[in-house]
């Protein structure tokens, strides 16, 4: 036991204080999931837990991989011991990305519905990974249920690409109109905006790709350059990015164009170094431009 001094006992220790709580992948070769999304947000000067789905010795289309989901004890104790440090208690957004298993996303919901009970203000941005159009679905069997069911339902907003915003809606995503139609069925309940990235790319001019911004009430494209590389991570980055922008004051499609802008910088420095793997640009803080 400590002895108290003869000013008095020591003054309790305060705990970390957390601004974003960032759940998905981690790799320890690659740029992918918290491995690209901590710096995007760390750069915005915010606090950011990172809890990870999976840890993987790298992305799966390497010929070889090691590791796997983490198991749901640890998953949910990782989860449960941030609340119980009381470092949520300036707790500004949630931010998920891939996850391993639809019994995670059952738990992660669990605990985002709870941390919103006493965080009403609380942001959750969802990244319902579930494929692309070039390798079609890479998740675990029932996840676009299991994002319905559980996690869709508490993200105030979300950043599918077109195949997932198919997947997730059953419905065409071939023209822009179909995208915003396809979009707005998910707007219910907490969900106000879905940014699509990848959108109609039967619709892009040469050297151009589409984000859809789609609200309640509007709906937007924002064109920005095709970059040709396909690095992995480019999803996460984007979702981060806008995360951080929205959350430093940025209006929603100010945060959309930001983050368009950092993955198309991203991807020109990945070019020119004719790397396999993701090299994010350096960040520029909001506040130093």
């Amino acid at each position: 036991m400590t002895a108290p001094t003869a000013a008095g006992p020591t003054p309790a220790l305060r705990p970390l204080a957390i601004d974003v709580v960032s759940v998905q992948s981690q790799v320890v070769y690659g740029r992918v999931g918290n491995n690209v999304a901590m710096p995007a947000l760390q750069a915005q000067g915010l606090a950011v837990a990172a809890v990870p789905t999976v840890i993987l010795s790298n992305t799966p289309h390497y010929p070889s991989i090691h590791g796997g989901a983490l198991p749901i004890d640890w998953f949910e104790g990782y989860l449960a011991d941030l609340s119980a440090r009381g470092a949520l208690q300036q707790l500004r957004a949630v931010v998920t990305g891939y996850l391993g298993g639809p019994e995670q996303a059952q738990a992660l919901g669990r605990w985002i519905g709870q941390t919103l009970a006493l965080r009403p203000a609380l942001r959750v941005v969802v990244d319902p990974v579930l494929g692309d159009h070039d390798h079609g679905e890479y998740v675990a069997p029932g996840m676009a249920d299991a994002y319905r069911r559980h996690l869709l339902p508490l993200a105030d907003g979300l950043t599918p690409n077109g195949f997932e915003l198919a997947r997730l809606t059953g419905m065409p995503v071939a023209t822009f109109e179909q995208v915003t139609a396809a979009a707005r069925t998910l707007l219910t309940g907490r969900t106000q905006w879905i940014a699509v990235t990848s959108a109609a790319p039967a619709t892009w001019a040469p050297g151009e790709m589409l984000v859809a911004l789609v609200t309640r009430t509007h709906a937007e494209p924002i064109r920005h350059p095709r970059i040709d590389a396909t690095p992995k991570g480019t999803g996460d980055l984007f979702c981060a990015s806008l995360t951080a922008g929205w959350l430093g004051g940025a209006e929603l499609r100010q945060a959309v164009e930001e983050a368009c802008q950092q993955v198309v910088r991203a991807l020109r420095l990945t070019q020119q170094a004719r790397c396999a793997e993701l090299l994010p640009p350096p960040m520029v803080s909001r506040q130093d431009e």
